[in-house]
């Protein structure tokens, strides 16, 4: 079984298998077509479906040109809604998403009712292997007996089960998915050896490690690292605010140290659907073992703060210049949780648009990727809205702009110019009277 599992991807003759075309299985999907293997993408949104198959993009950081390239007539990658076809795919890649319930517990749903659809038509000889960041266990737990059930095979007797995290960093110029090193846990060893093989003949680097939970938890750390780290330079920008003292200012500073620092920078709150969430699947996975992650929720507790204490200095710098919040015309500059990119998912802008909202300001954004907000399932009641456009803002009559994600196309020293405050929650904005630190 393994050996003809091998020869197959040896030669680029393994059809792959990509559920979940979102920012994670899209990226996936393109590099096995480049790299001359057969990709079938799978999809409950036939938006995206119909946009693949015409050679379109919806994702700004993935050209035109790379979609049509993999869909187009002469691709090696086709698009459906049709997970019968599944059982034609050597290999089959879930990335699908694993958000919060409104308790802060995993929603599990996306992919129970994936593997609930791939069940039915997994075969012996496939690969399953799941990128969806989820708690220590999952695969093992919720994926599997799903799958036994459905198909009436065996994990690691007739097909081969793998957990590889995702680790896509959209925008980011320096690392893609091919050059992105990839963590591969198997379920056993035959699992593991195959795994490791499929990625390695797209990825410059495989790095295989005991289990699928230890997969799990590495994808778990690595986030959780960056959101402690985020809340300490959150809370100290608070602090030092209060001392009269520029947290960029002392962030860069220290940056000039070559050993033992690393810096993060303060912002409005979290976003992306990382950092804001994966942390907390560790937290209700340790109470199933009686123990408490206090300083994960205590992390997570200054950063879901954040966004109140943009509002509360907006909100004083309006009343120091005789005005109040309510009734103002605010600006939000950047709806994307990161700059240079067009995904809006967890993006802090979100809830400053709602608590802007809240204390009866009038609101509008301006971001340039992002022209038009998606509908979705937390932010439904901005789905619709569209950006301004710069050449207006000037005139628009907006009292304060908050520069709350900071795209390097947009001059925010201008954006100063324009409105006569503007609130810089990244740190972007040269000093100037109206320009205010938040």
């Amino acid at each position: 079984m393994k050996m003809t599992f091998m020869e197959r991807v040896r030669n680029h003759e393994s059809r792959i298998g990509i559920v979940g075309l979102g920012y994670v299985g899209l990226p996936l999907a393109l590099e096995f077509a480049r790299n001359g293997f057969p990709v079938t993408g799978f999809d409950i949104d036939p938006a995206k479906i119909a946009d693949l198959k015409a050679g379109r993009t919806y994702i700004r950081h993935l050209s035109a040109d790379r979609v049509s390239e993999a869909f187009g007539k002469r691709g090696l990658a086709e698009a459906t809604t049709d997970f019968a076809g599944i059982a034609k795919c050597d290999a089959i890649i879930i990335c699908v998403p694993t958000p919060l319930t409104k308790n802060r517990d995993p929603d599990m749903s996306f992919i129970i009712s994936t593997a609930e659809q791939i069940g039915p038509f997994i075969r012996r000889n496939q690969l399953v292997s799941l990128e969806s960041t989820t708690y220590p266990g999952t695969t093992e737990e919720v994926l599997i007996p799903i799958i036994e059930k459905r198909c009436q095979l065996k994990a690691g007797r007739d097909f081969f089960v793998a957990f590889s995290p995702e680790r896509e960093d959209p925008s980011n110029p320096s690392f893609t998915t091919s050059t992105i090193p990839k963590v591969v846990g198997g379920f056993d060893a035959d699992s593991l050896e195959v795994a490791c093989a499929l990625y390695g003949s797209v990825i410059s680097k495989t790095v295989p490690v005991s289990n699928c939970r230890t997969a799990e938890a590495t994808k778990l750390i690595e986030n959780i690292f960056r959101s402690v780290n985020i809340a300490l330079v959150n809370e100290l920008k608070v602090v030092f605010t209060e001392m009269g003292i520029d947290i960029w200012e002392v962030v860069r500073a220290a940056s000039t140290k070559p050993f033992g620092y690393m810096p993060f920078y303060p912002g409005p709150g979290l976003g992306g659907h990382c950092i804001p969430i994966d942390p907390f699947y560790l937290t209700w996975k340790a109470r199933e073992h009686g123990l408490n992650t206090r300083f994960i929720e205590l992390a997570g507790e200054i950063n879901t703060q954040m966004p109140e204490y943009v509002i509360q200095r907006t909100l004083l710098a309006l009343n120091e210049r005789g005005k109040a919040l309510k009734g103002s015309r605010v600006l939000l500059v950047g709806l994307a949780y990161k700059k240079n990119v067009d995904d809006t998912r967890e993006s802090p802008t979100y809830e400053l648009w709602r608590l802007l909202e809240k204390l009866g300001a009038s609101v509008a954004y301006y971001d340039p990727f992002c022209p038009v907000v998606r509908p979705s399932r937390e932010h439904g009641q901005f789905a619709g809205t569209h950006s301004r456009q710069w050449n207006d803002l000037a005139t628009s009559g907006f009292d304060v702009a908050i520069v709350a994600t900071a795209h390097d196309s947009v001059d925010h020293d201008a954006l100063a110019g324009m409105v006569p405050l503007v609130v810089d929650t990244r740190g972007v904005c040269k000093p100037a009277p109206n320009v205010v630190r938040a």
